[in-house]
């Protein structure tokens, strides 16, 4: 049975990486909590952004710095550790030269070159590793690890980002703004959408939209993460959008044009997106739902009263947008 401690630092850790999700490609986001002994929260840390340390690295030296490393006991992850070295050492060595005795791990590895290993060497340095999925109490928890994760595991199992469609309709089904308009939107949904758009790390659209809404893309409404540079993908010819627009969106973008929507996915697998948002016309979409190339389909509809409603439609046992405190108000469908 997980302790109610346990279940609170998982908690924390989730809320700490839900934070840098959109700014970690190709590193997942993960979280990390460090307990002492009678289960009192020391530290708890992410990871930040591809380069810096990784969430148990950062945790245990926020520890030092805070004069608490000698009282550590218990570490919360999220993820299981990894026991390979990338631009960092592995995790597990920096647990192991720790004074942790237990370590919860929220979701196994995804990757299938080096999944389970490192809680094998935890394991095998004698210690103890628990897994929050094996606890009576844990399901929840568990779901919203493999929610943070999805992404990442989209990328490591299929070879490419998780997709996410967000399309908005009227009361009568149509995604055009009334005239002089760019939006029908309320201001919550509006949010709703950019802190999508903040949390993604590539945009879809087509050469039709472009033309149509001159659209920056640019994360509005919520605060974005600090000099986050984008991938953006069009879907059709160059020539079929204005220089002027696309010198602007290469100041805040890497541009790609995809002509054959075909051949979108092996465009997408050569980016580092875990994450990409599709914000584009019917033609587009409805290409996508041809192909199946999508993996939760987001719709606000806004009512003859002019309040908006939310729907998920979702191709898989979990989603990211479970994360989003909107999630509440998702009917899924």
């Amino acid at each position: 049975m997980m302790p109610n401690c346990v279940a609170q630092a998982f908690e924390a850790a989730i809320a700490e990486a839900w934070r840098f999700v959109g700014q970690t490609a190709p590193n997942p986001a993960v979280g990390c909590t460090l307990l002492d002994e009678a289960g009192e929260v020391l530290i708890v840390a992410a990871h930040h952004r591809a380069g810096q340390l990784h969430a148990e690295r950062l945790a245990l030296e926020q520890a030092k710095r805070a004069g608490v490393f000698g009282r550590v006991h218990t570490a919360v992850v999220t993820l299981e550790p990894c026991n390979h070295t990338g631009r960092t050492r592995p995790c597990t060595e920096a647990l192991l030269e720790s004074p942790v005795q237990t370590v919860w791990i929220g979701c196994p590895d995804p990757n299938p070159h080096v999944a389970g290993g490192g809680a094998a060497a935890l394991t095998k340095a004698g210690v103890s590793v628990r897994w929050l999925a094996e606890s009576p109490n844990g399901a929840d928890l568990a779901a919203r690890c493999r929610a943070l994760l999805a992404p990442f595991a989209m990328r490591m199992t299929q070879g490419r980002p998780w997709i996410t469609v967000k399309q908005a309709l009227d009361q009568h089904g149509s995604m055009v703004p009334p005239a002089g308009k760019t939006t029908f939107t309320t201001p919550e949904s509006l949010r709703f959408a950019h802190a999508l758009r903040r949390a993604t790390d590539l945009v879809i659209t087509g050469t039709g939209t472009v033309v149509a809404d001159n659209p920056s893309f640019t994360v509005r409404h919520v605060q974005d993460h600090a000099e986050r540079r984008r991938d953006l993908v069009v879907c059709g010819h160059s020539a079929h959008v204005s220089t002027h627009w696309l010198e602007q969106a290469r100041t805040r973008f890497d541009v790609y044009f995809c002509p054959d929507i075909q051949k979108l996915p092996a465009l997408l697998a050569e980016t580092t997106a875990l994450w990409a948002m599709v914000e584009a016309g019917p033609g587009v979409l409805a290409a996508l739902r041809e192909q199946n190339l999508w993996d939760d389909w987001l719709t606000i509809r806004q009512d003859a009263q002019g309040a908006d409603h939310f729907s998920v439609t979702t191709r898989h046992a979990t989603t990211p947008l479970a994360l989003f405190s909107e999630w509440a108000r998702c009917a899924e469908e």
